[in-house]
């Protein structure tokens, strides 16, 4: 009878210390922060939707931005967010609330990781003697309106001067042109308005022109 006391004594003693442990077992791991998502599972969840998780965009609107230079990239993603004080410097919503929740270190690492990427360009069929205009105009401009060549900012090849002027070769037409029409109309002026002085000078069919011409670039 004295052996049953004691082991159960015992018993009493020893579960409440194991009870203890456990759970300061599982606070600790549900107050263990998850590690920072790594660049490659950001791009594969928050830009994989509209861009693909390699950058190669296959939605006309949607920028391909594979082997795009990597400052480029970031200050752009920078531009899209809102600060405490101030609005974004490049409006979108939909952009804007994706990068939200990025940090610096988040957009620079994502720069990187699409400039390493490889280039699948527009594969859009384009009409002949619209390119064959575009090609005039990117690569001597028009000296009767005063626009000047593109290649001179973005290159012959359209591999653009980083980290100001992006790459262009291969482009969607479709989003190259909505962002002429933005720069044309004030509503992107995230580039101290250097496009938006060469924009104004163009018609709308020189813009046509040339962002097809940019799509067929290799």
């Amino acid at each position: 009878m004295k052996i049953i006391k004691n082991t159960v004594l015992l018993l009493m003693l020893v579960l409440p210390v194991t009870i203890s442990a456990e759970t300061d077992t599982t606070e600790t791991a549900e107050s263990t922060p998850p590690p920072p998502a790594t660049v490659e599972e950001i791009a594969a969840g928050v830009c994989a939707g509209c861009h693909n998780a390699d950058g190669n965009s296959v939605i006309p609107m949607n920028p391909i931005l594979a082997g795009q230079h990597a400052e480029y990239i970031t200050k752009q993603l920078m531009d899209f967010k809102a600060s405490d004080s101030n609005p974004p410097m490049r409006n979108s919503p939909v952009m804007s609330s994706m990068v939200a929740a990025l940090s610096a270190e988040d957009m620079e690492k994502l720069g990187e990781y699409y400039a390493k990427q490889k280039t699948n360009p527009s594969s859009i069929p384009a009409d002949e003697k619209i390119v064959d205009t575009g090609k005039i105009l990117y690569h001597g401009g028009n000296i009767g309106n005063g626009v000047p060549a593109c290649a001179s900012c973005h290159g012959p090849n359209g591999s653009g001067i980083p980290p100001r002027y992006p790459a262009l070769a291969g482009q969607h037409a479709e989003y190259t042109i909505t962002q002429l029409n933005l720069f044309n109309t004030g509503d992107r002026a995230n580039d101290n308005d250097v496009m938006h002085k060469v924009i104004t000078r163009m018609s709308g069919q020189e813009k046509r022109a040339v962002a097809a011409y940019i799509s067929t670039m290799r």
